[in-house]
């Protein structure tokens, strides 16, 4: 992974330097909440419904075992003991007081990592595949661009102040597990006809209360134009995106109101102004790959007789090398989920013990590294498969090994009105209580993939516009109400979900997603997804179970 330079840390020093001023400033009655608020958010911090919030970037989603060590100890020295893993491959707190968050962004300091531009209206954490580097369907590894990306985005100070957030993820594999369809720009990278390798361009994409899909804007850029032309995009959105309502001052509502053609053709046009003399030269491409070379794997690990074995002796085991590993692209290894949605457990949470415990199993069987997924858990990425079975052993020891990745349990959920101010619904509770309903793992494997995100307000942190099943929480006249949509996703044939019908009460939404399953089971066609089924055969006979009462 990325290893900052001289110049790196000083600029973060520096920043937590600045930050600790602004901060005793404000305390000090000498700096007004509104000049505070836009210089905290730009660190990171919210001021939620109990405490304040701090949001902490993992780019692209890779830390080291010190950096996890790090999240422990601010856990424990800070915080209630634990921290919470969001869809955007960041991690927060949510009890530090905000008189020591100076001393916390030190603290991360010594570990390179910060808090920059994880909130406000400015170029937020780049995200990227979780599995970048070592699946078997990458084109080639995204990282090294996501890092240049980082970069140049940094305090970047043309784009500090942008009509509202901005987020960029980038793809670099067949199978989109980056969610680039859904970011305002996504960037896919591709070879063309000579193979060459490129980017494909995407702009246009977000959830929230407007959900859009993205759209390809250039089906092919050359390497060494990637930042000039991220430029030319960004100058046109700070330009010309609405900054009089901040409903629709995203990059999406402009390339919706200005049409992909006209749009595009600004972008172009911007674009020839500023591209000479900027490209990316091709040895700062092979100074950063290098940064992201692969480990030292074990040839022999192939030849290893006893995962074969363990998987035929331990039906357990074998079950969760099923659903909580991924294929590798060097034989012999496989990627290791850690799955973060036990059920007694809200979705995303983990506490310092256990931060302590997987750095330790990182840095004894992963290299050292540890990954964060677009769906709350975590990844060991290169895991030796004669050590599979001690990591399983010691993962469900932890509570992180429940055998439900990409299932109906493997729920995206959002703190809610727990925590968050701008919630209008709770969602941990209401999670549990789907959990709860569904503990036969038996069935859980036996409905197969299907992805359940809950949000618990219009602004979808939980990603609820593209789950398979999406559910989000509305306020009516002060109780909570949800709704329920089917067909959402998040891959490569991106699609938002279709309100299955009336918000349902909050006592009713366990019921109408086990109706829903049922009726899923009892339709559907031999070895076909949920997805698949609804769109075979659309909402309506979920809608008609559903509501059957009614």
């Amino acid at each position: 992974m990325y290893q900052y330079n001289e110049i790196d840390q000083t600029l973060v020093d520096e920043r937590v330097a600045q930050f600790r001023w602004q901060t005793e400033q404000f305390l000090a009655g000498e700096l007004s909440e509104d000049r505070y608020r836009h210089l905290r958010l730009r660190n990171g911090i919210y001021i939620q419904t109990h405490a304040p919030m701090l949001r902490i970037a993992i780019p692209y989603g890779v830390f080291n075992s010190k950096q996890i060590r790090m999240l422990a100890h601010i856990a424990r020295t800070y915080d209630k003991g634990y921290c919470h893993f969001t869809t955007r491959q960041n991690v927060q707190f949510n009890w530090p007081k905000l008189e020591q968050t100076p001393d916390i962004l030190a603290d991360l300091a010594t570990v390179q990592m910060h808090a920059i531009q994880t909130s406000g209206n400015c170029v937020r954490n780049t995200t990227s595949d979780h599995l970048a580097g070592v699946c078997v369907d990458e084109i080639e590894d995204p990282r090294p661009y996501c890092e240049i990306i980082r970069q140049w985005t940094t305090l970047h100070p043309e784009f500090d102040y942008l009509p509202r957030k901005f987020k960029i993820a980038v793809s670099g594999a067949v199978n989109d597990r980056a969610a680039t369809q859904l970011h305002d720009i996504g960037l896919h990278l591709v070879k063309n006809d000579a193979g060459v390798l490129g980017f494909q361009v995407l702009v246009g994409g977000g959830l929230g209360r407007t959900p859009i899909i993205g759209k390809v804007i250039r089906p092919y850029l050359e390497q060494q134009h990637l930042l000039s032309y991220l430029e030319a995009i960004l100058r046109v959105y700070n330009l010309f995106g609405r900054r009089d309502n901040k409903y629709k001052a995203r990059i999406k509502i402009l390339l919706k109101e200005t049409g992909i053609e006209k749009f595009t053709a600004m972008v172009e046009q911007e674009w020839q102004l500023i591209k000479d003399g900027r490209e990316l030269a091709a040895e700062r491409v092979e100074e950063m790959k290098a940064h992201f070379a692969p480990p030292a794997y074990i040839p022999e690990a192939v030849a290893d007789k006893s995962f074969t074995q363990y998987s035929a002796d331990d039906k357990a085991f074998a079950t969760w090398v099923k659903y909580n590993t991924a294929a590798h692209k060097v034989a012999g290894y496989n990627a290791v989920f850690l799955s973060l949605k036990a059920p007694d457990v809200p979705p995303g949470d983990m506490t310092d013990a256990q931060l302590d415990a997987v750095a330790d199993l990182a840095d004894r069987y992963s290299f050292g590294e540890v990954r964060t997924t677009h769906r709350q858990n975590l990844v060991f990425a290169d895991v030796n498969q004669a050590d599979l079975y001690a990591v399983w052993q010691q993962l469900d020891a932890l509570n992180l090994a429940t055998p439900n990745i990409g299932t109906v349990t493997d729920i995206i959920c959002c703190p809610g009105l727990d925590f968050c101010s701008l919630a209008n619904a709770s969602s941990i509770d209401v999670t549990k209580e789907i959990n709860d309903a569904l503990d036969d793992m038996d069935y859980v494997h036996d409905i197969g993939e299907l992805k359940i995100n809950f949000s618990g307000c219009m602004n979808g942190c939980a990603h609820q516009s593209v789950g398979h099943i999406g559910i989000l929480g509305v306020d009516k006249k002060g109780v909570e109400w949800y709704q329920i949509t089917l067909g959402g996703s998040s891959d490569n044939e991106a699609a938002i979900g279709e309100r299955l019908g009336p918000a349902v009460a909050k006592d009713e939404v366990t019921k109408a997603i086990t109706t829903i399953l049922a009726v899923y089971v009892e339709q559907r066609l031999e070895e076909e997804s949920f997805l698949d089924m609804v769109k075979r055969v659309g909402i309506t006979p979920f809608k008609e179970q559903v509501y059957a009462d009614n």
